[in-house]
Formats: structure tokens, sequence, C-alpha cells
């Protein structure tokens, strides 16, 4: 399972949208959602959303930013003239982000400095500050945990001690009944009903759409109403061939203060041009371990089985190539890494570790031309960084796959380990490490 963030706005667009489908009760969050990027004009703005001109406004980073109002990030009851100034006023230069604050409200540790490029608007709503409660669902290893408290807000401070909390079982979804009686037991009780009622739904909208973390802090509890003020979110990226569809247009943007390196734009940009799935991030450029996997869960259990062997230090790269790339996109994803593991020499050399599952519908053969046609291309820089191969796949013309990769090994005078499915998927890391320890 790989655990990526999301914008507040896309997990908004999509709460806004799907809720009530899990819901005999319906619950009115608004579709009142805009998201400014550094392509945005805000003078046309407007045009598009007639409503940012006649309503109150909240405006904030979109940048998996925590504590954003401890930061002095959320502007609020504003008008749309106001908002406008102050995005343009926070784009103008970089800013330091801080993690950690005292009682008084001063930081506590070093921050981390980037540039604002995204923000998110939305129609300013108001309530009383005694309205504001804690609300987060969480996957763990034996199910999810539901996190509530009845107070929330920028000054909530250690949920993870002061939160009620349920367990629920994989494969479970828990009852109105329940939750009252395990998370709301400080909750008035003229609004149990409702806001047991919007977890219960909740709950469900988390596990159809493969969130693995969803918090909602603040979410305002007033009389009938039920208002999600603030949101964080991850999903599971590989289940995107399951709930891509309900997610919608979405992105997975990389931390605040962190910028994509070309290499990592490139294959960004290759994915945005395919059906099939391309990722790339850099961890460590100087790794001696680097990795060239298909299947995106494939890859977490790769980069896990690494790590379990003591190489998480030397772990260079964390990414995918599956969904059946072309011929052509598998070999500009196998250069770029290529590239990056032959641009500096260790001199205990390095490992290739070109590794997947067994594929149902992906072409093993027609894969494997995209990376021979790469590993050919580097054969002196293979050579020169004294780069060992390990590879392991089945699937459709597996065997010829492997076949090619093996001749290749002997043509390039470079050694090529190869693996069908009869060798576990992970074999071939401890294969290339064990030596190692």
């Amino acid at each position: 399972m790989a655990h990526k963030a999301i914008r507040e706005a896309d997990g908004m667009r999509m709460l806004s949208r799907l809720l009530n489908d899990y819901s005999k009760q319906k619950y009115e969050i608004s579709d009142k959602i805009v998201t400014v990027a550094p392509e945005t004009n805000l003078l046309e703005l407007p045009k598009q959303y007639p409503w940012l001109t006649s309503e109150k406004l909240v405006v904030k980073p979109d940048q998996l930013i925590k504590r954003r109002g401890k930061n002095k990030l959320v502007l609020v009851n504003v008008n749309y003239t106001q908002a406008k100034a102050w995005i343009q006023e926070k784009t103008q230069a970089p800013i330091t982000i801080y993690g950690k604050f005292d009682a008084a409200g001063k930081p506590v540790a070093k921050g981390t400095v980037g540039q604002l490029t995204h923000f998110i608007i939305k129609p300013f709503a108001a309530y009383k500050e005694s309205d504001e409660c804690y609300l987060a669902i969480m996957s763990t290893k034996d199910g999810d945990t539901i996190l509530f408290h009845h107070e929330g807000g920028v000054n909530v401070g250690d949920v993870d001690s002061k939160a009620m909390r349920l367990e629920v079982p994989i494969g479970t979804y828990p009852s109105v009944e329940e939750i009252k009686n395990k998370l709301l037991e400080k909750v008035p009780l003229g609004r149990k009903e409702l806001i047991a009622g919007f977890i219960a739904a909740l709950f469900k909208f988390y596990a159809d759409l493969n969130f693995t973390y969803l918090e909602i802090n603040p979410i305002a509890i007033t009389k009938d109403s039920v208002i999600p003020v603030d949101l964080a979110a991850k999903l599971d990226d590989t289940a995107e061939f399951e709930s891509g569809e309900k997610w919608g247009k979405i992105e997975f943007p990389v931390p605040f203060g962190r910028m994509p390196t070309k290499e990592e734009a490139f294959i960004g940009d290759l994915d945005s041009k395919t059906g099939a799935s391309l990722k790339l991030t850099l961890i460590n450029p100087e790794g001696r371990v680097w990795t060239m996997v298909a299947g995106g869960g494939a890859s977490v259990i790769f980069a896990d089985t690494i790590t379990d062997l003591g190489f998480m230090s030397e772990l260079a790269n964390y990414g995918e190539y599956s969904g059946d790339p072309s011929e052509d996109f598998t070999y500009l994803y196998a250069k770029t890494i290529l590239e990056l593991m032959t641009r500096k020499p260790n001199p205990k050399g390095k490992f290739l570790l070109i590794g997947g599952g067994i594929a149902n519908f992906t072409d093993v053969a027609a894969t494997f031309k995209g990376i021979i046609r790469a590993l050919q291309e580097f054969q002196k820089p293979l050579q020169e960084n004294k780069v060992k191969i390990y590879v392991r796949r089945g699937g459709p013309n597996y065997q010829e796959g492997l076949f090619r990769m093996r001749a290749l090994g002997e043509k390039l005078g470079i050694p090529i380990e190869v693996y069908g499915p009869e060798t576990h998927m992970t074999k071939i890391v401890s294969m290339a490490l064990e030596c190692e320890s």
C-alpha cells in the first residue's frame, strides 16, 4: 500500500460529490471549492465562479502544509479583492513553514523553506468556536481507527492522548450505535445522531475510495449541520485501477519545500501522456540500490524488503512502471533511471533490481524490449559503475522476455541474473544484498 497525500481541494470535492452516496441522511457539503495554481488568472476567475464576488471567503495554501493556522496562513471572512491581494503577496518570495510551536505560539524547531504556488478558496462558514470538533480515520495493520474529540481547531493539542477511539476490523463497518457509544460521550445529546450518521457515512466513503488517512480538523457541528472546515487526506495510489474513476482528476503533489528534480518532472510528464503508470521519486541519488519495479504494490514490497535487509540508506529511488506501458515509454523510463544511476560511480559497485509480480495483462517481452534498449545504450557506464543486475518477472510472454535479458548480459559483458515466477518476487533483493551484509 502506497500512502500518498492529496490536496485539500481534491479531498473536499470528493466529499461534496460522493458522501451522500453512503448515507440515507443527506448532508449539505458545499461544492464551492476553487483551486488557484500558478497558471490561474485571478482577474478572470470570478467569471467562472461568480460566488467569489458575492460571498465572504476563506483562503489558504493547498500544498500539504501542516499547522497553517499556527503559521498564519489562513485568511478568513474576506472579500475576493482581499483574497486576491493576499495570494499575490504570499507568492512573491519563498517563505518558512514551522512544524512545532511552544505554548506561546513561537516556533521551537527549524522551519522548511519553500515557495507557495497553490491555494484553495472556499466560502466562509460562520459557527461558534465551541462547535469545533476533531475527526480522523487512519489505516492500521489490523483495520482502521476512528478518532474523535469533542474539541478541535488550531489549538486542539495532542489528539492522540485526548481523542476517543473506535477500532474497526478489516472488512467491517461501524454502526451508528457503536459510534455514539464509543466516540460521542461528550457530544450534546441533540447532536449525537447527526454526527454519528456523518461518521458512519464518512467511514464508508473512506473505505470505498481507498483512503488510508482522512482528517477533518476542525469539523464544525451545529444543531442541524455538519461543516468540514479543514481536511487532510492520503490515498492508496495503488488502488487507482479500482477507485480512480470516483477520485476524478486529482494529483499527488510533492510536500512543501521539495521541488521535483528534472528527472522526476520528466517522468511525471510521461505519466500524463499514457494510460499506463510511470512514477519516479529520488530518495538518495548516491545510493547503491536502484529499482525498476513493475506495479505499485510491488514497488512498496521491494522498498520494504530493501529496508528490512538494512539497506534503507542505500535505497536510491522509488517508483513503478505498470499498466502495460509501450516499448518507447518503458525505454524512456529505464533510460532516465540508468542515467541517474551511472552519474556518479561508487567503488563498491551498484545493484539494479528489475522486478515485479506476475503480470495479468502487461506484455513482459514488449516492456523488456524498452528496458533492453536502454541497457544497451548504457553498456559502458554500467560497466564503469560495476553494476550487477537482478531480474525477476512473470506474466504474458515472460519466457521470451527473460531469454532476451539473459542473452543481453552475455552480449554486454554485464552480470545479469534472471529468474521467473518460480522464484519469490523479492528473492532477488536478498540475492543481491545479503552478500553485502
